[in-house]
């Protein structure tokens, strides 16, 4: 029996030193996640530096006012003849009865135009035949369809730009 008697206070005597090996851990471990956690806030807080800001994207061409240096600087001009177009409406049938009128860069440009007219009104016709009436009411539908004629003009165009594009008749009915 004293045999027994020795083997248990053994026993508990292990469990006791291991009790005190697994707590030690258990501080260490916790010790080691509190300062990975702290450093990380420091890293997220202090040091990482924010992403650069994106620019909201605007799908909408952005018109240039032309400043007085260039408005005395006039170019030559083409005129665009009167045509009629229908456009898209839901409620009816509408249409749209322009002449337009072409500020160009310089002289060859202005003998490139009158060359592609047949191109040049082509395209405009197809422009203002894809746009709604709704587009074509407010002064920013009209000022987005004259940047996207210039722009298409401009994309064909080789010896010279167009400069500005300026509506002298313009009926949506």
């Amino acid at each position: 029996m004293a045999k027994n008697k020795e083997k248990e206070k053994d026993v508990q005597a292990e469990e006791k030193g291991g009790g005190g090996k697994k707590k030690l851990i258990i501080i260490i471990a916790a010790a080691v996640i509190l300062l990975a956690g702290g450093g990380a806030a420091v890293y997220f807080l202090f040091l990482k530096k924010p992403p650069p800001e994106e620019k909201p994207k605007n799908e909408q061409v952005e018109m240039v006012q032309p400043s007085a240096k260039e408005e005395a600087n006039i170019g030559p001009m083409v005129d665009i003849k009167e045509f009629i177009v229908n456009i898209i409406s839901e409620d009816g049938t509408h249409y749209v009865k322009a002449s337009l009128t072409l500020e160009l860069n310089d002289e060859a440009a202005q003998e490139e135009v009158n060359k592609r007219m047949p191109q040049i009104r082509d395209a405009v016709l197809l422009l203002i035949g894809n746009k709604t009436f709704e587009e074509l009411q407010d002064l920013q539908g009209k000022k987005q369809l004259k940047a996207e004629i210039k722009s298409k003009i401009n994309s064909f165009l080789t010896t010279g730009r167009v400069k500005h594009v300026y509506l002298t008749d313009f009926v949506v009915q």
